[in-house]
């Protein structure tokens, strides 16, 4: 691994970490003091954690091979929504179809599996479709 693909790993990862902590405390506030309902408070703190986590990979990680316009953003919140159904199908697997229904369970297979695969998917979607290098332009993750 090289030493730009190191850096775009970690700034990748430390983007993801304050996008986490901006839905969860979103989320968290939304269900408290905010009295939504979980559906709503979750959709709303999901796209305010794409919207952090799209300004941090494009402003940071990204920032030399950012494309212009709206297109970028529309594509990386499809990135993650395909994340997020990622996490749903292992739940869904792990609870309904193999019958493991404790919540330790569903916490290994949701937020533990299911993130981890997820991530893969959005690592590499987010350097393939939304921050590729154009063409006769080198982008941060070639070496």
């Amino acid at each position: 691994m090289t030493r730009t693909s190191r850096r775009e790993l970690a700034g990748f990862a430390s983007v993801g970490l304050l996008a986490y902590a901006a839905d969860l405390g979103l989320f968290t506030w939304l269900r408290g003091p905010a009295g939504l309902d979980p559906l709503s408070a979750k959709v709303l703190s999901f796209v305010a954690g794409c919207t952090v986590a799209y300004l941090g990979n494009a402003l940071g990680t990204y920032r030399d091979a950012r494309p212009p316009g709206w297109r970028p953003y529309a594509v990386f919140f499809a990135v993650n929504v395909a994340g997020a159904l990622v996490q749903l199908l292992c739940l869904a697997v792990s609870h309904y179809g193999l019958g493991l229904t404790s919540q330790r369970a569903d916490t290994v297979s949701g937020a533990g599996i299911g993130m981890a695969l997820a991530t893969v998917l959005r690592f590499w979607g987010t350097r393939t479709w939304v921050f590729r290098a154009e063409q006769g332009r080198v982008g941060p993750w070639t070496g």
